[in-house]
């Protein structure tokens, strides 16, 4: 029987050469998260929340011309936050990187997601839009070993009752399929059961995971509805080699795992988007089998790094929320 455990580290650079890196500043409560890797890649993108914010998404349709990208950002600072692409773009043009439109001109092309952390406590009354710099110091940190918590997109994040954060999980099939996720929660919705500090998520095989599940009943918070502090981001890669139409399917499968380990999800104040992306060294074996398993196990990815999330996050001064480990001692 093929069997099926962690990758490595447990994070999405499990997945062959794709690298993270962070940049945060605590004075605005706020920062930038980038997925690069040291050549383009195959990527897609699903968005299913009602307030979503995005640049270059529209490349990833299967219909669009460019095929590769050369990274993806996830950002805070709801709109002002799509500003850190301009950093990151900066960096790889350096690098002579990115989709050639002939005389020697490259256009580095970076998809980018904002989530809304702009009343979480921090200062936000900038002069200058901080997040081009916060993009090119993420990009200049980018590692296959990073931190998790309250680091990068997930500097601010909230949800209904606790920090969000940043987290991550892989996920290895046998000896020939790997997939890793990324996320920064940042929701309406709770990520545990009501009135109890048990985890949607560690009914997925995550850490601590318990058997009997308390009863579910909606938990939204309406001051955090009212602000409209929102959106979980994600990012699944795998290491099989898909077309960008099965990996636009991919990324749509993958939010069930927010639908797993938030609740509610998807709702019309979040902007829930994750992106999907291949290194494409391993080659598919059979189509429908390997699509199948890639979607299950990016969704399970997404889940624990929820949970991963909501575990790492550390309170700094100035917060509005508890952290989950907090509520735990």
């Amino acid at each position: 029987m093929t069997k099926l455990f962690n990758g490595p580290k447990n994070s999405i650079t499990d997945i062959d050469g794709f690298l993270i890196g962070n940049a945060q500043d605590d004075h605005i409560k706020s920062g930038v998260t980038v997925l690069t890797r040291s050549t383009s890649f195959r990527a897609s993108v699903s968005i299913l929340g009602g307030a979503p914010g995005t640049k270059e998404t529209d490349l990833l349709s299967p219909d669009k011309i460019v095929e590769n990208i050369d990274g993806i950002v996830l950002a805070g600072g709801s709109a002002f936050g799509l500003d850190a692409a301009s950093g990151v773009m900066d960096c790889l043009r350096g690098q002579n990187r990115g989709f050639d439109t002939g005389g020697g001109i490259k256009v580095p092309i970076v998809p980018s997601a904002i989530l809304f952390d702009l009343k979480n406590g921090g200062f936000k009354e900038w002069d200058i839009n901080p997040y081009r710099e916060l993009g090119r110091n993420a990009f200049l940190k980018v590692s296959d070993d990073f931190e998790i918590g309250s680091v990068g997109a997930g500097c601010g994040a909230t949800t209904s009752i606790v920090k969000g954060g940043l987290g991550t999980s892989s996920v290895f099939y046998g000896d020939r399929i790997k997939v890793g996720g990324i996320v920064a929660v940042n929701s309406v919705g709770s990520p545990c059961f009501p009135e109890t500090n048990i985890l949607f998520s560690d009914f997925y095989g995550g850490k601590n995971a318990v058997n009997e599940r308390p009863a579910i009943k909606s938990q939204i918070n309406p001051t955090k509805l009212l602000t409209g502090e929102a959106t979980t981001l994600g990012i699944v890669c795998t290491n099989l080699d898909f077309n960008k139409n099965d990996l636009h399917r991919i990324a749509t499968s993958a939010h069930s795992g927010i639908a797993r380990a938030i609740e509610p999800s998807h709702t019309p104040f979040d902007g829930d988007i994750i992106f999907s992306a291949t290194s494409g060294t391993k080659s598919i074996d059979r189509k429908d089998r390997d699509l199948m398993l890639v979607c299950q196990l990016s969704a399970l990815c997404i889940t624990r790094a929820v949970g991963n999330a909501i575990k790492a996050a550390r309170r700094k001064d100035g917060d509005q929320l508890d952290c989950w480990v907090d509520l735990k001692s």
